[in-house]
């Protein structure tokens, strides 16, 4: 396996540790940020300064075709962001977004020689995501493989970590503070501790004050 690694990046919290993560395990890293419509520009912006401040060049692809392909909460201002109920998904869920994030990415990180693809999807705290869950992430490497008869590694160092430990990660990668206070992962566009009430500042809140305690508890 090549040292060298791309990073599906959005500027979030997830995607930040991914890549400090990657930084430190990799000898050449690269990003890519995909542009689909996405309701705040402001997404893409706050990628291209974290890919910035760490040095690290980035490639921006344009995916606009979600946007009409499937309608969502992300891409849409007519469609209220709302936390599934039972087994419906949440109105954030893209259908297919993945599968293309991770496709596009291959076909990228073939062009530059790069065996490692890494995404911070995670199955603990998923929001009932299927295309974040451990299977399809096995699946879809072995299609890569076999597509481009390429040996490719998809990544998932979040895949079995809740929030709280995401954010222990990044304490422990050097970058607790950097990772609260300029990434955006929140759905209503505020970079650092978010608008407090979207499902995504309320997953990583939670996380944030379960992190403290715990490690207030550890004297920490």
């Amino acid at each position: 396996m090549n040292k060298k690694a791309l990073v599906v990046f959005s500027g979030g919290q997830d995607s930040t540790t991914c890549l400090v993560w990657a930084l430190q395990q990799f000898q050449e890293v690269q990003v890519v940020t995909f542009n689909y419509n996405q309701r705040h520009a402001a997404e893409i912006e706050v990628a291209k300064e974290i890919a910035a401040k760490f040095g690290v060049k980035q490639h921006i692809l344009d995916l606009g075709l979600l946007n009409q392909l499937a309608p969502n909460a992300l891409t849409r201002d007519d469609i209220e962001i709302a936390a599934g109920e039972g087994e419906e998904l949440p109105s954030t869920f893209v259908d297919g977004r993945n599968l293309l994030f991770l496709s596009f990415a291959a076909i990228l990180a073939k062009q530059l020689g790069y065996s490692n693809i890494i995404t911070g999807v995670c199955q603990t705290d998923f929001s009932g995501y299927p295309d974040c869950r451990d299977v399809f992430v096995k699946s879809l490497n072995v299609t890569l493989n076999l597509s481009m008869d390429y040996e490719f590694v998809i990544h998932t160092p979040l895949m079995w970590l809740d929030k709280k430990e995401t954010w222990k990660m990044a304490d422990e990668l050097g970058y607790f503070d950097y990772i609260r206070e300029q990434t955006l992962t929140c759905y209503n566009g505020i970079i650092g501790s978010g608008c407090g009430t979207c499902p995504a500042c309320l997953l990583r809140q939670r996380g944030l004050e379960q992190y403290e305690a715990e490690r207030q508890g550890a004297g920490l």
